[in-house]
């Protein structure tokens, strides 16, 4: 049974090779920004974090997919698509990008607790058959020392770690120092819930266990 990983994330390959998985990675060709835009005009008005991450981890997953049964007609396994997002204080946040806007959000976050959404999708791919799918969201609140200083946050914004990563910030890496608690699944906040995964791939008729196959090639 194999694993193919809707994402280049370095975090959510960690996840899956702890979890003794090796997936085959493959980058969806997604435009984010328009399909989140697509889906708030056809509403009049923007979607709920929850409602965004589930849409925009099943367009990951599905374009994937799509390509996988085209290119490797004897595939036989799951792929796996997810996003995430950080809401806070009514705000929801994606990545930041420039060292001004994480600095910006981590002043605004020191001290304060947020809620992390992470939406997933699984395909089951297998020959001869439609790709059948399963989705749903998971959530994590995340709290923040509220002695962080400025110099810490200057420092870590000049790492360059939180400019690439939803909220701008991770728990499993040089942002875990200034996290004080997790509410929820932790993996959720690192890129994917793991729990919700195995989930899916369950309704799937996919034995999660099928997929261990660390320390071989896939």
């Amino acid at each position: 049974m194999r694993v193919c990983l809707a994402s280049t994330s370095p975090a959510r390959l960690m996840l899956l090779r702890q979890a003794g998985i090796e997936p085959l990675t493959l980058a969806p060709d997604v435009d984010e920004d328009a399909v989140a835009a697509a889906a708030a005009t056809e509403r009049g008005s923007a979607l709920a974090p929850e409602e965004l991450v589930l849409m925009l981890g099943r367009a990951k997953a599905a374009d994937v997919a799509r390509r996988v049964a085209i290119d490797d007609p004897g595939f036989d396994g799951i792929v796996i698509g997810g996003d995430s997002m950080f809401a806070l204080g009514g705000r929801v946040y994606g990545k930041p990008y420039t060292p001004e806007e994480a600095t910006r959000r981590w002043t605004e976050m020191r001290g304060a607790t947020g809620i992390l959404h992470s939406g997933h999708s699984v395909f089951r791919v297998s020959p001869g058959r439609e790709p059948v799918e399963a989705t749903a969201t998971a959530a994590a609140s995340v709290t923040f020392a509220d002695d962080v200083t400025d110099a810490e946050i200057a420092a870590y914004v000049a790492s360059g770690e939180p400019l690439l990563v939803a909220g701008a910030f991770t728990v499993d890496s040089l942002g875990g120092a200034f996290i004080t608690r997790v509410d929820g699944d932790p993996s959720t906040v690192v890129g994917m819930s793991l729990s919700t995964v195995r989930r899916l791939a369950a309704e799937l008729g996919v034995v999660w266990t099928d997929l261990w196959n660390a320390g071989a090639e896939s």
